[in-house]
């Protein structure tokens, strides 16, 4: 009698079996359930193979094994989260880039969701910003022909293209019909920080978080401190529809603000790959007031950033709740084989809260509005006709050119932003009659 190899190995299986049965000896359970665990991966692994076999020979179009199995391999990662995935040779170039800072593209964050590509924020002064794209819009066409089915790696780069060459997106804001969006992609270049001053309170934006961030935080701060001085009343951070970046530079930016203590940690599967990174002294905005703006727009590294100095009570939130990315990727590098974006942990902030899919939530909600001057008389006593002590016509006319102009300036800021300032001027005025 003749047996075939796998026949020989349950044989070979079943009388090691016996023997430790007879003797009295029993296997740990762990490593018997290890060998289980991994009898049943050969098992699935004979599967893929006797699938990938048929697909090879049978399916309706030739396909190359190298796509079979960049296809296998990058379902198998997305099939686990949203933000894993594969990185074949020149993606994985094209991200290396993007974390420089300058890359080509439409300027969009995106992630998946229910089948389509979900905006999770524009990037300010990008082809996808100026055609009015928001966060949370749903890309469900490209060119016409539909995203359902395709990978989120498969749909960014139907959306990348050269320079100059347009590309046509149909859109499903809320519950509003689906419209389309011609947007003419350009090289993006991305200024991480940009700063601003309204009456004496410096207003500091950060679009991204590149190897740029930092550098650009400090200079802003110190900028601003030069041309305000004593007059300084405090600094806005606005992080809304700031997607995220890299990590180590949202650590930096937290870091920069906090005197000391923990920033962020981050939890893997084991205990042991529990890490923590911690605030070193020195605050570079020497202990003002800061108000951080976030909305759903603002993501990962945003989201540790605002989390770190809310918990700390170094800054008051206000907005809306941010988007609720809290978890970590780590780029694998597959030699000769691009890589792989691979979900290893979940960030918390230093109070122990995940941020996954809560977000953070801000002290003080304020919902995006937009302020209109009202057309409204205002009469008051100087009005009347021979009011006491009113002022002359010359004079009275300047006041009221003045404070209209000054309105017309505040029109040009949206309604979150308008109230981080009047809340700032707030504390100002309160510290002054304290220390009276």
């Amino acid at each position: 009698m003749t047996f075939s190899v796998r026949t020989q190995l349950i044989v070979r299986s079943m009388v090691v079996v016996g023997i430790a049965t007879i003797i009295g000896i029993s296997l740990p359970q762990t490593q018997h359930a290890k060998a289980q665990s991994n009898e049943d991966a050969y098992r699935q692994l004979s599967l893929f193979g006797d699938v990938f076999e048929r697909v090879r020979t049978d399916y309706v179009e030739e396909k190359s094994d190298k796509e079979i199995i960049e296809a296998a391999i990058n379902g198998m990662l997305t099939s686990l989260d949203p933000h894993s995935g594969y990185l074949p040779d020149d993606n994985f170039e094209k991200m290396q880039v993007q974390t420089k800072g300058r890359f080509g593209g439409l300027g969009i964050e995106v992630t998946m969701e229910n089948g389509f590509v979900k905006v999770v924020s524009p990037i300010d002064d990008t082809p996808a910003s100026k055609a009015g794209m928001q966060p949370e819009d749903l890309i469900i066409a490209i060119d016409g022909e539909g995203v359902l089915g395709k990978t989120l790696s498969e749909a960014v780069d139907v959306l990348r293209g050269p320079i100059g060459s347009e590309v046509t997106i149909t859109v499903q804001r809320g519950q509003d019909e689906p419209f389309d969006v011609t947007i003419v992609r350009d090289e993006i270049k991305i200024r991480s920080v940009r700063h601003e001053i309204y009456d004496n309170v410096g207003y500091i934006r950060i679009t991204t978080f590149s190897e740029q961030t930092t550098p650009g935080l400090m200079n802003a701060v110190d900028t601003i401190f030069k041309s305000e001085g004593d007059a300084l009343k405090g600094f806005i951070l606005d992080l809304r529809n700031n997607p995220g970046g890299l990590l180590s530079e949202a650590i930096s930016v937290a870091d920069a603000f906090l005197e000391g203590g923990e920033i962020v940690s981050t939890r893997g599967r084991e205990d042991s790959q529990t890490q923590h990174a911690y605030a070193r002294p020195g605050d570079i905005t020497r202990g003002m007031p800061v108000i951080v703006l976030i909305n759903s727009g603002s993501a990962s590294a945003s989201e540790i950033v605002a989390g770190a100095l809310k918990d700390h009570k170094r800054a008051i939130v206000m907005g809306t709740r941010s988007f609720g990315k809290g978890s970590v990727q780590s780029i694998i590098p597959m030699p000769g084989h691009g890589a792989i974006r691979l979900t290893t942990a979940r960030y918390y902030t230093p109070s122990g809260v995940s941020i996954q899919a809560k977000g953070v939530s801000p002290d003080i909600e304020v919902e995006l509005a937009r302020i209109e001057k009202l057309d409204a008389g205002r009469y008051r006593e100087e009005d009347l006709d021979g009011a006491l002590d009113s002022k002359a016509e010359g004079e009275d006319g300047d006041k009221n050119s003045d404070d209209e102009a000054q309105e017309r300036d505040i029109t040009k800021i949206d309604f979150q932003l308008a109230r981080a300032i009047d809340l700032l001027q707030g504390l100002s005025v309160f510290g002054q009659i304290s220390n009276r």
